[in-house]
C-alpha cells in the first residue's frame, strides 16, 4: 500500500470531483477535480527537472490555494516540502537555504531579486515564483511556477512511498538560536491526521474556515491536512481580518485559530451568538489560551473554545475531549497512540515520574513523533531519552482528572500571536547593535499577543541608544514578529552566583504596570 501522504488524502476525496474544495475570500472557487489536476501539472513539473531522491522544495510565498496546491505536488512527485515562513528576511533565508540545501525554491515575485541572488549563489538548481494572485486554471500574474507546469499533463501516477520516507521538514528554533530542521515522515503526517479526525469528530458536511498562515504547522499540517482527509470544504481567508471572519462563519462549520484571533474576536461588536449559529467546533493552538478569554468567549457564544498541545516535532500531542469538559488552562489529555509522561530529576541527576500535580519535563512517544533534527544527529540523540521518549522542553502538571496543564518552557521560548520566538537569536542581533554591552530578551503576558516579546539592554558608557531605534534598526534585521514590543535599558542584568542571567527575575520586574522611571517603553504596536 502506497503510504505517500497524498495518496491518503485523495483516497478521501468526495466521490463528487465537482464539489468545491477551497473557496476564497474574494469568490473564487476550487473543485476537488482543480486541486486534482492542478496539482498533477505542478508534480510533473516538478519530476521533469530530473531532481535526485529527497530533494528539499523550499517555498516561502503568500496564502494561496496555490500554495496549498504546492505542497500537495510536492508530495504526490515524492519530494519533501519545506516551508518557510513569509516574514523571514536575507539573512534567515539565507541560513535556511544553507542548510537544507533545496534544490528548488518559490517564492513571491517581490522577493525574486533578493531570494535569487542568495540562491544561486548556495548552488540552488531551480528558483519560481508564485503569486497570491491567480487560479486553478492558471491565471495571469501568477508567477513563473503555474506558467510552467501549465503546459505539462493534468495527469500524474502519485509516487510511492513508505511511512518512514520523509515528507516535510519544518525549521524550528532551539535557545542556541541555531535554528533546526525538524524531519517528519508520511507516517507521522498521516497517523496524526487520522487520529485527529476521529477526536475532533470531524463530519461529512464540515466547512473551515481557514485563517491560519500555511508555513506552520496548525495552518497547513493540522488544519488543511484535517479537511483534506475528510474531504471538507475549505473557505480560505489570505490572513486574519476579525471582519472577514466574522462575515464567514455563518457558513462555516469548524475554526482554528491561535490565542490572538480569540482575543480579537471578543474586540469586535459584531461577533456573537449569531455568527457562530452553524459552528460546531472552535480549536485554539500555538501558545496559551488565557482564562480570562476562554471565560468570556464561552459567555458571548455559548461555545467552549477546545485547547490542545502541539509542536513541530510531535504534531498533536494532547487535546481536551470533543465530548466532556473542556477545561479552561489546560490541553487536555494526550491522544490516542500518544504516550506522554512527566519525569522530575534530582540534585543527583536521577529521574523518576511524576505524580499528579507534580511538576515535570514533558517527555512524548508515538507514531507523530518525528524522525530527528535535518543533519544534526548529535542534536536528535540529545533530545531523545534511552527508552525513546523525545523531551519536549515543555514543563507541565497533571491534575487529578488527567488533564495536563503546561506550566513553563524550560528553553526560554516565547510564544508571541502563535509564533515561536527564540531569545537567543534577537540576543545575538541586539549584542552587535553598537552602544549595546550585553542583552537579554524574555516574554512577558500579553492579553492580545499571549506574550510580548521584550528587550532589557545594558548600554556601553556614553552610549546614545534609543527605544526607537532599536526597534527600527530590528525591523530592517529580522522579522517582525521577532522584533521586540517593548525595550528597556537598565544598569545591568540580575544574575545568580554562577553569573546566569536570572530571566525569571526580569519577567517579574518588566510585567508589572508601572516600569522604572530609567526603562522607558514602546507601546505594543
Amino acid at each position: 500500500m502506497n503510504a505517500n501522504l497524498y495518496a491518503l488524502f485523495a483516497s478521501r476525496f468526495p466521490a463528487d470531483q465537482s464539489a468545491c474544495c477551497i473557496e476564497t475570500h474574494d469568490g473564487q472557487y476550487y473543485t476537488w477535480g482543480d486541486v486534482e489536476r492542478a496539482s498533477a501539472r505542478i508534480a510533473n513539473l516538478l519530476s521533469s527537472l530530473n531532481l535526485p531522491s529527497g530533494a528539499r522544495i523550499a517555498v516561502q510565498v503568500e496564502k494561496s490555494p496555490e500554495a496549498l496546491i504546492l505542497y500537495l505536488a510536492t508530495l504526490r512527485a515524492g519530494f519533501v516540502y519545506l516551508p518557510l515562513n513569509t516574514a523571514y528576511r536575507s539573512a534567515e533565508i539565507e541560513y535556511f537555504i544553507g542548510d537544507a540545501e533545496p534544490a528548488v525554491f518559490v517564492c513571491s515575485p517581490k522577493n525574486f531579486g533578493w531570494v535569487a541572488q542568495i540562491a544561486f549563489k548556495a548552488g540552488t538548481q531551480h528558483l519560481f515564483t508564485l503569486d497570491e494572485i491567480g487560479s486553478a486554471g492558471y491565471g495571469r500574474n501568477s508567477g513563473s511556477l503555474l506558467a510552467r507546469a501549465m503546459h505539462y499533463s493534468d495527469q500524474f501516477e502519485t509516487v510511492e512511498k513508505q511511512a518512514d520516507d520523509l515528507a516535510v521538514i519544518l525549521y524550528t528554533s532551539g535557545t542556541t538560536g541555531r535554528s533546526k530542521g525538524a524531519m517528519l515522515s508520511h507516517g507521522n503526517i498521516g497517523s496524526n491526521a487520522k487520529v485527529l479526525q476521529q477526536y475532533w469528530h470531524w463530519q461529512a458536511d464540515d466547512v473551515l474556515l481557514h485563517a491560519l498562515p500555511l508555513f506552520h504547522i496548525h495552518g497547513l499540517l493540522v488544519a488543511a491536512n484535517g479537511a483534506l482527509l475528510n474531504g471538507s470544504k475549505m473557505i480560505f481567508l489570505p490572513k486574519f481580518d476579525a471582519a472577514e471572519v466574522c462575515r464567514h462563519l455563518p457558513r462555516s462549520s469548524v475554526f482554528m485559530g491561535v490565542p490572538t484571533y480569540y482575543v480579537r474576536l471578543l474586540a469586535d461588536s459584531a461577533f456573537g451568538r449569531d455568527t457562530c449559529r452553524n459552528v460546531r467546533l472552535f480549536i485554539s493552538g500555538s501558545a496559551p489560551l488565557l482564562a480570562d478569554t476562554f471565560t468570556e468567549f464561552s459567555a458571548r457564544t455559548g461555545h467552549t473554545i477546545l485547547e490542545r498541545y502541539g509542536m513541530s516535532e510531535t504534531a498533536m500531542l494532547t487535546s481536551n475531549p470533543y465530548d466532556g469538559e473542556r477545561r479552561g488552562c489546560t490541553v487536555g489529555m494526550p491522544l490516542p497512540g500518544v504516550s506522554l509522561r512527566l519525569m522530575r530529576s534530582d540534585e543527583a541527576g536521577h529521574s523518576s515520574l511524576c505524580g499528579p500535580d507534580e511538576i515535570g519535563d514533558i517527555q512524548v512517544k508515538g507514531p507523530n513523533v518525528f524522525q530527528g533534527y535535518w543533519r544534526m544527529p548529535e542534536k536528535t540523540a540529545e533530545e531523545f531519552t534511552a527508552d525513546g521518549y523525545f523531551k519536549t522542553g515543555d514543563v507541565g502538571k497533571f491534575d487529578r482528572d488527567g488533564y495536563l496543564a503546561i506550566v513553563g518552557r524550560s528553553k526560554d521560548l516565547i510564544i508571541s500571536g502563535g509564533y515561536n520566538v527564540y531569545p537567543k537569536e534577537i540576543e545575538t542581533v541586539l549584542d552587535d547593535i553598537d552602544g549595546v554591552l550585553e542583552s537579554a530578551v524574555i516574554g512577558v503576558p500579553h492579553a492580545d499577543f499571549g506574550e510580548a516579546v521584550t528587550a532589557v539592554i545594558v548600554k556601553r558608557p556614553n552610549a546614545k541608544l534609543t527605544t526607537g531605534g532599536v526597534i527600527e534598526l530590528l525591523k530592517s534585521t529580522i522579522a517582525n514578529f521577532k522584533v521586540p514590543k517593548q525595550v528597556f535599558f537598565a544598569e545591568e542584568l540580575p544574575r545568580n552566583t554562577m553569573g546566569k542571567v536570572q530571566k525569571n527575575v526580569l519577567r517579574e520586574l518588566y510585567a508589572m504596570p508601572a516600569a522604572p522611571a530609567e526603562a522607558p517603553g514602546v507601546t505594543p504596536s
